[in-house]
């Protein structure tokens, strides 16, 4: 399982930085997606995965006897997930109306200082 959750985890980050790469802002935007998802996947694979287990601990336990899911990696995904999707939001809107002034969205044309807007 875990080796499979590594494997994709690569793939995310290698497809990320691919669409990162590209001159297209569309494309760059679904990058910044799957870096996203990647990140996401590897904090939670980093949060230790055990099956079945609440985070809830008895009151009266002195010592912890069985594996506990760790609840942090949970919440700091929550929390990414809540980020990356008001970034992506905006991102979206943000180039929408560019594609809307300028009529393109190549970066290589939107970097060029030759006409005024």
């Amino acid at each position: 399982m875990e080796l499979l959750l590594i494997l994709i985890i690569g793939l995310l980050h290698a497809g990320g930085l691919y669409m990162l790469l590209r001159r297209s802002m569309f494309k760059m935007i679904i990058g910044l997606i799957l870096l996203g998802n990647g990140v996401n996947l590897l904090i939670f694979l980093l949060g230790r995965l055990t099956k079945g287990h609440p985070p809830v601990i008895d009151g009266n336990a002195k010592i912890f006897s069985e594996i506990y899911a760790d609840p942090l990696p949970q919440a700091l995904i929550l929390t990414a997930i809540v980020i990356g999707f008001g970034l992506q939001s905006f991102a979206i809107i943000l180039i929408k109306r560019v594609y809307q002034v300028l009529g393109t969205d190549d970066l290589d044309e939107l970097n060029s200082t030759d006409e005024e807007i």
